[in-house]
């Protein structure tokens, strides 16, 4: 089959919707959700502040199956509030993980699957957004130990803040080359370092360093894929018939201090440098 004719089969996983891109994971009819929008659970703190709310928070959670086995599954809608999490949207994916986690103790083995593309914490709501990405990072610790929790960043919101240490916790991450992961945002770098040591507008540039493909040649992540939702549902499945990995990347922070340590950080780093850096090869 030619590239053009692939091209034409592939369905982007990137202009799915939250919920579609949930619903696309699991087995057909297996998806149901928690905590939908009819619920009416949504933050109190929005309106307050002049901001329209969503009546799911910018949050799908709820459970199902891939490839027959139990998971739940949290996808957060980047195009609300920047996928941001508070409050309402943070303790919907703690709870979700903390559900898992009991199911397992129960003997029910159930897995996780988290779909990132958010910014973080949310300014509106603070240190109760922060908060609640606590609970989701303790929650994820305490999952993994039983059943895999896999990562998904397809972009093109990207995973920063927060949520990208909770991404760096996940057993299993994957990326498209549209994904973005990084633990401050472009803007941010920007307006802390300045433009001269990070430009927010020069895109290629930020996606040689924080991009999929860089991500996934510098060993930061674990699998690599085009945006099709196949492609992507394949891979997590192949992860949860693995099971559990044999070294968790979180527990190896010896060497990345050390690869950090080793870094000269006055002149600006390129790719391949960084490559280098985290393969703990010579620059």
């Amino acid at each position: 089959m030619s590239d053009s004719a692939r091209l034409l089969q592939q369905r982007s996983f990137i202009e799915l919707s939250a919920r579609q891109r949930a619903r696309a994971l699991l087995d057909s009819g297996t998806f149901r959700e928690l905590i939908d929008p009819f619920a009416r659970v949504m933050s109190p703190w929005l309106e307050r502040q002049g901001v329209v709310p969503q009546a799911d928070d910018g949050v799908v959670v709820g459970k199902g199956l891939v490839a027959d086995k139990p998971v739940v599954i949290a996808a957060i809608e980047g195009a609300f509030q920047g996928g941001s999490l508070g409050e309402v949207s943070g303790a919907k994916i703690a709870g979700l993980l903390e559900l898992a986690a009991e199911d397992n103790r129960n003997g029910v083995p159930t897995a996780a699957v988290l779909l990132l593309e958010t910014g973080g914490v949310r300014l509106q709501e603070a240190n109760l957004g922060l908060a609640a990405i606590a609970d989701i990072h303790a929650a994820i610790v305490d999952l993994r130990q039983y059943q895999p929790v896999i990562g998904v960043v397809a972009g093109s919101v990207g995973c920063f803040g927060g949520m990208s240490i909770a991404a760096g916790l996940c057993s299993h991450l994957l990326v498209t080359r549209e994904a973005r992961l990084g633990l401050n945002g472009p803007q941010v770098i920007e307006q802390e370092a300045g433009i001269e040591e990070y430009d927010s507008r020069d895109r290629p540039f930020i996606w040689s360093l924080t991009g999929g493909e860089q991500r996934f040649a510098s060993g930061l992540v674990d699998g690599y894929v085009q945006d099709d939702a196949e492609q992507i549902q394949q891979q997590v499945s192949q992860w949860l018939q693995q099971g559990l990995p044999a070294q968790i990347r979180s527990r190896q922070s010896g060497f990345y201090l050390q690869r950090l340590a080793a870094l000269d950080a006055q002149p600006q780093v390129d790719a391949g440098q960084v490559r280098a850096l985290f393969k703990g090869e010579q620059a």
